[in-house]
């Protein structure tokens, strides 16, 4: 695909248990299609504070934006009042509507067999057991991928998915999402129900649920869909 017809920036939010790196393989090819790419680091301290991050992520930028996210940051892009924003795209994400939390979306469905037991440490952070990453994190990713994305995890606090959501702006913008169907931290189903709710342009690939990492290409080219857009 040639260079996408847009001076959109991209910005790109990581979700629980990864940082801005998760977002290395997007990021390049994203560059070579002409556009501006920005990973925004969040704290994942609460979901106010990480909104409140990616507001200053989004304060480095100029003109309309693209709002990415990952897993837990569906929440914190929706969240987003900000009018450069023109589309959203969630890879594998939890989208809590008005008033709903993260967790209640995150359990809607039953875990996977393989999907880790969380448990907050005494500082009320989760961190993901190491072994988890290989067996349901990112189990299409190399044994290597997988011990780097659990060497450079950072936790999530318990405030992140208890507080409630505001109104998302997928209620007004155009959203694209991408469906892990052999996702093993987030049900499938659950991802589905979510995209179908918001009205989102939905693709359904087999794929597990950290595709930024094993499946960079088809990122790519869902993000490059809703740039082309704004």
């Amino acid at each position: 695909m040639p260079a996408v017809k847009t001076t959109a920036s991209v910005v790109l939010v990581h979700g629980a248990w990864a940082d801005g790196s998760s977002w290395a393989k997007v990021i390049a090819p994203l560059q070579s299609h002409g556009l501006k790419a920005l990973a925004a680091p969040i704290p994942l301290t609460s979901l106010s504070d990480d909104i409140a991050a990616l507001e200053r992520a989004l304060e480095r930028t100029d003109g309309p934006v693209v709002l990415v996210a990952h897993a837990y940051a569906g929440a914190v892009i929706a969240a987003s009042s900000n009018e450069r924003v023109r589309s959203l795209v969630f890879i594998a994400a939890l989208t809590p509507d008005e008033g709903e939390t993260v967790g209640e979306v995150f359990y809607r469905e039953k875990p996977h067999p393989k999907a880790p037991q969380l448990a907050p440490d005494a500082h009320g952070l989760v961190w993901l057991p190491d072994e988890a990453f290989g067996a349901a994190f990112c189990q299409q990713a190399s044994p290597e991928q997988a011990a780097l994305l659990a060497a450079v995890q950072r936790p999530i606090a318990l405030a992140c998915i208890q507080e409630k959501a505001v109104r998302p702006s997928w209620k007004a913008k155009p959203s694209w999402y991408l469906v892990a169907r052999e996702d093993r931290m987030i049900n499938p189903a659950t991802q589905l129900f979510l995209a179908q709710r918001m009205g989102a342009q939905v693709r359904s690939e087999a794929i597990d649920h950290t595709p930024l990492v094993t499946a960079p290409d088809l990122v790519v080219d869902v993000i490059l869909q809703a740039a082309e857009a704004a």
